[in-house]
This record gives C-alpha cells, sequence and structure tokens, in this order.
C-alpha cells in the first residue's frame, strides 16, 4: 500500500470542486506499463456552462520515481518528525472553447486573466490558427492553463488546502463563459 493515497486526493479533490460550483461529467485514470507513471484527468466545469461552451480539464501526473524519493525519505525520519522534501505533483487546469469566430486580443485577454486568477494561479493563454482547406478562413482555438505544484509532504500531512484555486478556476470560468458568446459570435 502506498503511503501517499493519490486516487483517494483525487476522488476527494472531485468531491471538493462539486463544493465549489462544479460539475464533473468524467474521470479517466492512465497508468503507463512500463514507467507506471499514473495519469489522473478530470473533466468538469461551472453548473451554467452544462450545454457549453466552456470545458475545464484538470489534471495530475504522478511520476513514480517522486513517490519512491518521498516515501524513502519518511522512513528515514523519526516517528515524531514532520517530512520536508520539497518534492511536488503537478496539477493542471486546463480551459478549452469551441473554434472562435471573432478572437479576443490574446494580450489582452492575459492581463484580464492575470486580474482573474490572482497571484496564486499563474494563467498562460494560447491561441492555435487551423485551416481545414487552403481556401477556407483559419479557425481560432483558444486555451488557458494553469499550473500549480502540490507539495507531497503537504498532501501527506493533510495541509493541501485547495480553495482558494478553485474558487478562482471558478472566477477564470466564469469571466470566460461571460465573453464567449461575443466570441463565438452568439450576439
Amino acid at each position: 500500500m502506498a503511503i501517499i493515497d493519490i486516487p483517494g486526493f483525487v476522488a476527494e479533490l472531485k468531491e471538493h470542486a462539486m463544493d465549489h460550483q462544479f460539475h464533473i461529467h468524467d474521470e479517466r485514470h492512465f497508468i503507463e506499463t512500463y514507467s507506471m507513471r499514473q495519469a489522473w484527468e478530470v473533466d468538469l466545469h461551472p453548473e451554467r456552462a452544462c450545454g457549453g461552451p466552456l470545458d475545464l480539464h484538470l489534471s495530475v501526473d504522478l511520476d513514480p520515481r517522486t513517490v519512491l524519493a518521498f516515501e524513502d525519505h519518511l522512513l528515514s525520519l523519526h516517528e515524531e518528525d514532520e517530512p520536508e522534501t520539497g518534492l511536488t505533483i503537478p496539477l493542471m487546469f486546463t480551459w478549452i472553447l469551441p473554434p472562435l469566430t471573432t478572437a479576443p486580443d490574446l494580450l489582452l485577454l492575459a492581463t484580464e486573466l492575470a486580474g482573474v486568477g490572482g497571484a496564486n494561479l499563474p494563467l498562460r493563454v494560447a491561441a492555435i490558427d487551423s485551416t481545414a482547406e487552403v481556401t477556407d478562413a483559419a479557425e481560432r482555438t483558444l486555451s488557458i492553463t494553469a499550473a500549480l505544484e502540490l507539495r507531497l509532504d503537504d498532501l501527506f500531512m493533510q495541509r493541501e488546502s485547495l480553495c482558494e484555486a478553485l474558487d478562482d478556476c471558478y472566477r477564470v470560468s466564469e469571466f470566460l463563459l461571460d465573453r464567449a458568446p461575443a466570441w463565438l459570435g452568439e450576439f
């Protein structure tokens, strides 16, 4: 049995997200057979986005070497000592919108989102232009990504609180939902 229950953490994270007004739609768990690397992916979105257009994708990636290093550290401690390793696992949030008919200015959007997400949720804005046929106009797809590092010692000691991050994610989702109709040409 593992010292840190990452599947249990992901299950609690899903419940916690529901407490922060998110709907959970799907969950996937991948195990790479060669390296035993694991990934959990959860599809969720705010309650008012059930019909679209915004999708939020949460993912946790677990490198087994990181967990083994943490377990080795724990085994070397005395019972009363608290772990302090600095070992982390990534938690990613990715917002995706369908192809936009009126794309926003990316620099302006990144600046506005920095104010919405705050310092604790650094956001990266990216756009991809794709053309199906040579004669077709390019379609722009927008994605916003936030990456957090979860400290294994905080997870083990149950000191990790993601309330602020989930609140920030909800505000970013609402911001995008408010602007999506103009970008999608629905006005």
